[in-house]
């Protein structure tokens, strides 16, 4: 599968590189504690509340590394919506191709994630509602792309179905992919049932689209 092929191409490339130099890990090291305690600061206050005073006095990191890494208060924003959204999307792919030949198992299981992953971290929750509140958010003045998870959701359930259903035309699939999408986040921003019964149904639902 895709994504397992991309996870075993990456561990090959990583497995065969030399150790990064001190100054290199230092700063890699540094990078991801201004983006955990940005990321924690977020959840706790708002991102309106972040000061990149607040974040290196969290990181424990003097405040020059942190404008020299990120450059002002938006890049480090714009950096925090990439790095949750690619592993928030990570995850969804893990559940969209698992190995397994049941299409409705995988859809259901990576409806699933996306719900239970939503409630479970309260700044991915603030990245994928952020576009659509029109009011108090991270996301809009923070990236020029409207709604990242959004469209790379499109682009990995997309080609997900592509996959599962090559004999569907391309419009069909395009289809079957809003309605996943957009259902999903419409039902994370306001809940009608349990999650694993909303996926569930999402899932046949969907589906039914392509059969």
């Amino acid at each position: 599968m895709a994504a397992a092929r991309h996870r075993i191409e990456v561990a090959t490339l990583a497995g065969g590189s030399e150790p990064d130099p001190p100054r290199v890990a230092w700063r890699k090291q540094m990078r991801q504690r201004v983006l955990d305690a940005a990321g924690d600061l977020t959840c706790e206050a708002g991102w309106d509340q972040v000061s990149l005073s607040a974040v290196a006095a969290r990181a424990e990191v003097s405040r020059p590394s942190v404008y020299k890494e990120f450059g002002n208060r938006a890049g480090l924003g714009r950096a925090l919506v990439v790095r949750e959204t690619q592993q928030f999307l990570a995850g969804v792919a893990d559940a969209l191709y698992p190995g397994v030949p049941d299409s409705h198992a995988c859809l259901r299981a990576a409806i699933l994630y996306v719900l239970q992953e939503a409630d479970n971290q309260p700044l991915i929750r603030a990245v994928i509602t952020a576009a659509r509140k029109g009011s108090d958010s991270l996301l809009p003045y923070l990236t020029a792309r409207a709604d990242p998870i959004f469209d790379a959701g499109q682009t990995l359930v997309q080609g997900w179905l592509a996959t599962r259903y090559p004999q569907q035309h391309t419009e069909s699939v395009r289809m079957a992919t809003d309605v996943i999408v957009r259902m999903t986040i419409s039902h994370l921003i306001l809940p009608a049932d349990e999650p694993h019964l909303t996926a569930q149904r999402l899932a046949a639902a969907a589906l039914k689209l392509l059969q």
